[in-house]
Parts: C-alpha cells; structure tokens; sequence
C-alpha cells in the first residue's frame, strides 16, 4: 500500500495523457507481483527476526524507491517533475534505512519504523491517487492510501503488545498489491480516460 507517484493532470483525451496511464498499469502490475511475492516469503519467517527476514524487510521499501524512479521518469508531463514522487523515494529510503537498524531490536522496533512508514505514505499515496484521478483508476490508490494510514496506526499498537508479529505485514503488503492489481486492471479497461 506503500506510497503511489504523482502525475500531472493531463487529460485523458490527448495522446500525452494515454502514456502515463499506459506506464501506470504496467508498474501497477508489477507492484502486484512484486507484493503478492514478497507476503508469501514473508509469511515463512515471519514468526522470528531471521537474516532472511530481515533482507526481505529492508527489500520492501528499496522496491518501492524504485518504483518511484521508474514514475518519474514516465510521468514528466511537459517536462515538469512531480513532488509526490521524491516524497515517495525519500520516505521509503529512510524506511529501508530504519528497518535495518530496527532488525537488530526485535519484531517490536520493526512493527514501530513499519507503522510509521504505512502512516506517512499512506497519506502521500492519498494525496497521489486524488491527484492522479483524471487518469482512472484512482479509487483504489485513494482507498489503499487511507487504509494504509490506519494500518501503520496499528502496527504501532501491536509493537506494544505481547503479540507482536510480522505477519500481519504480509497481509498487508497483499493487501496493498490487490489494489494496484485492481488499479491497473481498470486503468487498462478505461484507456485512462475514467475518473476514480
């Protein structure tokens, strides 16, 4: 559910506004991919903090620093870059960051740094997909946006309790790839000419 890119607001009736939405589907599908994988790996270690787990925890976010420059270079509408996207690398390079710090402190420190990258992309992706709208299919980014934030909110709490566990971030990482996934399906039903 990590954070989207932000592409200008091209309309969808001129041949400049169909590249966007064209590159969109494509990294949207291999956000899918990429998360649907990710979960399943994790979902095998994620009872302990392993070596394993700890590589595929740190992965997460420097996938999504690459998404990011994969968007921007595809969404410079008239040669204009666009904030959303160095929001998006800079959160996710210092999550990276302080996921590897937080690995060597156990499963709490790592549900902690989680939960605050979910809130903080959370709310740039929120910001993106509502941006983003004139492309279609947006919706989903703006709901995966909001749930995004509520789910960091909750990864903190659970850090607190005795339960804490690393589970629930694969659920949430799938759950976060189904949206792209819808997102690039209706992009490519719409030609990127549908609103939300």
């Amino acid at each position: 559910m990590d954070t989207l890119t932000e592409s200008a607001a091209a309309t969808a009736s001129t041949p400049a506004a169909a590249s966007p939405a064209a590159a969109l589907r494509k990294l949207y599908f291999l956000r899918f991919a990429f998360a649907a994988a990710w979960a399943a790996l994790l979902l095998t270690t994620a009872g302990t903090l392993t070596t394993l787990t700890a590589v595929l925890l740190v992965a997460y976010p420097l996938f999504d620093v690459g998404c990011a420059v994969a968007d921007l270079r595809s969404a410079r509408p008239e040669g204009r870059p666009v904030r959303g996207l160095y929001v998006n690398a800079v959160l996710s390079t210092l999550t990276a960051a302080g996921l590897a710090v937080a690995a060597t402190s156990g499963i709490p420190a790592v549900l902690r740094v989680w939960g605050a990258w979910a809130i903080t992309a959370g709310l740039v992706q929120l910001a993106v997909g509502v941006a983003r709208r004139g492309l279609g299919g947006q919706w989903a980014m703006i709901a995966s946006g909001g749930i995004s934030t509520l789910a960091g909110a909750s990864f903190i709490a659970q850090a607190g309790g005795a339960d804490a566990s690393l589970g629930a971030l694969a659920g949430y990482a799938f759950l976060g790839g189904v949206f792209f996934l819808v997102s690039a399906l209706r992009l490519g039903r719409t030609g990127g000419g549908a609103k939300g």
